[in-house]
């Protein structure tokens, strides 16, 4: 398989006007009908498609008859055979953003999903005869990616599915964009294109099961976070019974603490405001 070829062609003004010499010095003598004046018309006139421009961040590819001759990326004004045929690819980093697609993660969830690429052109023989639209393979690919993306890790990380899943594709982000940066340069590499970035830029699920996964999020939030208050209220009432007998305030047998330890369990775990009961008699 060929590589890309990096030519030097003719500067351009300078072909320019020796083009121009050729065709006004056979205009000027053209009246005396020599052949020496009408073959130089001739041959400035053939010379004329020779001339190209290159702009910043683009190339010209040339070939011959269907043989490739070489690429230029040095930009300015250039002329080369005029039977080259010169094909443009642009080097400029270009964005593309993919449809929203609707894959199954790695739990079997439905869930819509697109990436966000940023590519750019690195080697134009293969972006102009190894693949048949290198545009259109970069979409293709890319959806192809993701989708591929998608099955390798779950949407979120659920206690109850028995899973440890270190990495999550709405928790992970660096992570996840960076499998999916080494999948498109891989799949990209063969049509010459230079992967710049590669991000999620949509993740949901799917419309049919939103809502119960909402409240399925939901209720492990509530869970966790019931979780945390309990460990806290326990942690305070033993600290509190620790300082009540360390300081002799009152002495308490075990069935007035085991009161005491509910009741502060119920006040520290109880998602409303407790009302206090004040006792101004005596605790028998």
């Amino acid at each position: 398989m060929k590589e890309e070829k990096i030519i030097k062609v003719r500067n351009g003004y300078f072909m320019l006007f020796l083009v121009a010499l050729l065709i006004l010095g056979g205009v000027y003598g053209f009246s005396s009908i020599d052949m020496a004046f009408i073959v130089s018309i001739i041959v400035g006139v053939l010379l004329l498609p020779g001339f190209f421009l290159v702009n910043p961040n683009t190339s010209k590819v040339l070939l011959l008859f269907g043989k490739y001759i070489g690429t230029v990326k040095e930009n300015g004004f250039f002329w080369a055979n005029p039977f080259y045929t010169k094909k443009r690819i642009s080097l400029r980093a270009s964005n593309f953003d993919s449809e929203r697609v609707k894959v199954n993660d790695k739990l079997g969830n439905p869930i819509m999903i697109s990436t966000i690429l940023v590519w750019r052109v690195q080697d134009t023989y293969k972006a102009a005869f190894d693949v048949d639209n290198f545009e259109n393979f970069v979409r293709v690919q890319s959806d192809a990616a993701v989708r591929k993306l998608a099955s390798l890790y779950p949407y979120d990380n659920f206690a109850d599915e028995g899973l440890d899943e270190d990495i999550t594709l709405r928790a992970s982000v660096n992570e996840v964009s960076e499998a999916l940066e080494l999948e498109l340069s891989e799949r990209l590499a063969m049509a010459g294109i230079e992967v710049l970035e590669a991000r999620i830029g949509y993740l949901a699920y799917a419309q049919e099961i939103a809502n119960a996964m909402l409240k399925r999020q939901q209720a492990t939030a509530i869970v966790a976070a019931r979780h945390k208050i309990v460990e806290g209220a326990v942690s305070m009432v033993e600290m509190a019974l620790e300082e009540l007998s360390k300081k002799e305030i009152v002495d308490l047998d075990e069935e007035r603490k085991a009161t005491m330890v509910s009741n502060l369990m119920v006040i520290l775990c109880s998602d409303k405001d407790a009302t206090p009961v004040v006792n101004a008699g005596t605790l028998t």
